[in-house]
């Protein structure tokens, strides 16, 4: 006798959560193999969240007309991509390889799930409202807001560093903080109260800023880590689920949920959630495979082939484009970003040469304070009109590129020295 279809199908829907769920126990048992009891502290990973750091600040201050295409970002529609399109997948990459790592020090601390979830969603909204209001920092109209431009995010940037400045907590000073914390709060209140664009408009989201993609990023890769209480198998299908939507999300079968996917668009689209959960995905296996350095090394080589490849087999479909988000950059910058990881892993941690690795060390335990702290440098030049960046020549490349590696590397040590005097962000 045949069974009704409701009782089928929910006997074929437990069958198959079933063979899911064994399935993936299964991968999961397979992978936690050899798996150390000791933490290892794994130094290549400040390192290269330091390098990718100075080559953002790299980036970001060289001066398009005067250097090489190859430096530069490579334009939507142009199917390539130069070194300032790989800069901040990497730094995306760190992001996501950090959250294994950042959710076992606070249940170390005995912190519970549900508060550990209320930091991710926290740590999530301030990223998001700081890169909010640093993009729409250039919006300012000068004559309707009754500041400049330039000394409005000059202020908005010290309000930044007064509200999540990480203020020493054994000094006898907690009123003064907890004063200035609030001045902060106050001041990125009134600034946003007071902010006119042109026509009168006010705030917009638009893209959310650097620091509005990396809160999105962070946000699906450490909620995925938590709900999944770190198993890679899940972690792993999450990462695919994002893959596909970052494909969909460049055909006719995008995604969208009415009234919130405008706010939900990066996620919708999945490209920086897939690249940020790839690093997570990495972090999961260094965290594992520790205490055997050939075994990991063996698993970071396959995955970065892997992406590698994938990235090229991609090509023919999406092209190699930043500005648009396309799959094949992503995993192509993922795979650049295991496989250079990889070759720094070796040299630092299992090699053990250390020489010359301190500035980038430093600046990657440090790196919302290095990313934003040389924004003011440049509002303060720009504003009093100093000739500070003097190297920035069209007609001299060297001094172009020499000029803008030299400032990179010098705002390294200006975020270490903000640190020795307790000046150092932590959302």
């Amino acid at each position: 006798m045949e069974l009704p279809d409701t009782v089928g199908g929910m006997l074929g829907t437990e069958c198959l959560a079933g063979m899911k769920a064994d399935f993936l126990g299964f991968i999961d048992s397979i992978m936690d193999q050899q798996q150390p009891k000791q933490s290892i502290r794994i130094r290549s990973m400040d390192v290269m969240r330091g390098m990718t750091l100075f080559l953002m600040l790299f980036v970001n201050d060289i001066f398009a007309p005067g250097v090489p295409k190859w430096m530069l970002h490579t334009e939507a529609d142009v199917d390539g991509m130069g070194l300032a399109d790989w800069v901040f997948p990497g730094f995306l990459f760190m992001v996501g390889m950090a959250v294994p790592y950042a959710v076992a020090a606070r249940e170390k601390m005995g912190e519970s799930m549900g508060l550990i979830f209320f930091h991710i969603v926290s740590r999530t909204l301030s990223l998001i409202l700081i890169g909010v209001l640093i993009l729409n920092g250039g919006r300012v109209d000068a004559i309707l807001t009754g500041m400049s431009s330039f000394l409005w995010l000059g202020l908005l940037y010290l309000c930044i560093f007064l509200v999540w400045n990480r203020y020493p907590t054994t000094s006898g000073n907690q009123a003064l903080f907890k004063g200035m914390r609030l001045l902060g709060v106050l001041g990125i209140c009134y600034l946003a109260y007071c902010f006119k664009a042109a026509a009168g408009k006010g705030l917009e989201i638009g893209w959310w800023g650097i620091l509005g993609l990396i809160g999105w990023g962070y946000f699906a890769a450490a909620t995925t880590f938590v709900l999944s209480r770190g198993r890679l198998s899940i972690v792993g299908c999450f990462w695919l689920l994002f893959l596909v939507l970052n494909i969909l999300s460049q055909t006719a079968f995008k995604l969208h949920i009415p009234i919130i996917g405008d706010y939900l668009g990066v996620l919708l689209s999945g490209n920086v959630p897939c690249i940020v959960l790839a690093g997570t995905i990495i972090g999961i296996l260094i965290k594992r495979y520790a205490a055997t350095p050939k075994l990991l090394l063996r698993w970071m080589l396959i995955i970065g082939i892997l992406w590698f490849v994938g990235g090229f087999a991609l090509r023919p479909w999406f092209i190699l484009s930043k500005i648009h988000g396309t799959p094949s950059w992503a995993l192509l910058c993922c795979g650049i970003s295991l496989l250079l990881l990889l070759v720094i892993y070796y040299v630092i941690d299992i090699r053990k040469y250390h020489k010359g690795i301190f500035v980038f060390e430093e600046a990657g335990k440090n790196s919302l304070t290095t990313y934003l702290a040389p924004d003011l440098i440049y509002f303060i030049c720009w504003g009093l009109q100093i000739p500070l960046f003097f190297y920035k020549q069209s007609d001299n490349m060297l001094l172009a590129v020499g000029g803008s590696l030299l400032w990179a590397f010098a705002m390294l040590w200006y975020a270490i020295l903000l640190k020795k005097i307790n000046i150092y962000l932590k959302l």
